[in-house]
Formats: structure tokens, sequence, C-alpha cells
């Protein structure tokens, strides 16, 4: 991942409605989750969520798809494990252990999701 995606990515996570609803998608899985639900779910009203969708697809943090007459989000895993790898990358100066608690958090989350990181 290169500096300016990151710095795109931060961004659009920097904002709390913005962090809900990613996080959300995070947790609905690859399946993803209809608009609707999105703003049942975070009690946003949908102007608020139209745009906070468009910043994070525009970041590729989430990725949308037709299914019907409603869109579908699903959070852009790939894009996240990029963000995540850009963030550790270099970390620890040699001592692993440092590391190893948010190695141990990832791996227990794909384990409970049931995919590989």
């Amino acid at each position: 991942m290169e500096k300016s995606e990151a710095i795109r990515a931060l961004g659009a996570l920097a904002h709390p409605g913005r962090l809900d609803v990613f996080r959300l998608l995070v947790q609905a899985g690859r399946d993803g989750m209809a608009a609707g639900e999105i703003a049942r779910a975070t009690g946003s009203p949908q102007s608020s969520l139209s745009a906070n969708l468009t910043i994070l697809a525009n970041a590729g943090l989430i990725a949308p798809r037709r299914d019907g007459r409603s869109i579908i989000y699903r959070a852009a895993y790939d894009q996240m494990t990029g963000l995540l790898a850009f963030l550790m990358e270099d970390c620890c100066a040699g001592k692993p252990e440092i590391c190893a608690p948010l190695a141990a958090a990832a791996s227990g989350a794909c384990a409970a999701e049931g995919a590989s990181c």
C-alpha cells in the first residue's frame, strides 16, 4: 500500500459515523449489508449514511454491489489487510513480542469468522 492510500483510508475512518459503518461491515462478513440495514443498525439518517458510504468507498475500504433494487455494501478485506500491513511494516524493532498481541487478536478474529487472514 502506498502512503497516499493509507492516508486516504485513515482519513475516511477518522469520523465516528464512518468508523461505525466500517466496523459493522467488517462484522457482517463477505455477504455485507444493504444500505437500509446499515442505516437501521447505526441509527444514521439516510443523507449522512450516503455521504459516509461514498467516502468509505472512495477510500477503497468498502465495495458496493447492486442486488435487485438494493445496494449491498461489504468491507474490502484486501484493502483493510493492506492498511494494517502498512501500519505494521517494519514493526517491533526486531522484537516480535511487541506485535504478538496484535497478531494474536487478528488471528483470533479470523478464526471466529472461519476465514484465513
